[in-house]
């Protein structure tokens, strides 16, 4: 008839396969959508790491870093 080969061809383990499947899947899924999420969130963690990189890119001026990072010390 159907010679152990019933739910699946799995035997009985058919439930179990699926389900280790699909917390597999759901972990791999977990794990990119970390990835992706660090990789897009390279913004600066804070005002002076802010102003740091407006000075390494020649957006201010070293003047002009040093009022606006006394300024930012102050609050």
């Amino acid at each position: 008839m159907m010679n152990g080969q019933g739910m699946g061809g799995f035997g009985g383990m058919g439930i179990t396969w699926m389900l280790l499947i699909g917390i597999i899947l759901i972990i791999a899924a977990i794990i990119l959508m970390k990835a992706f999420n660090s990789n897009t969130s390279n913004k600066p963690s804070s005002s002076l790491d802010s102003l740091k990189e407006r000075l390494a890119r020649g957006e201010i001026s070293e003047e002009e870093y040093d009022r606006l990072k006394k300024k930012l010390e102050e609050h």
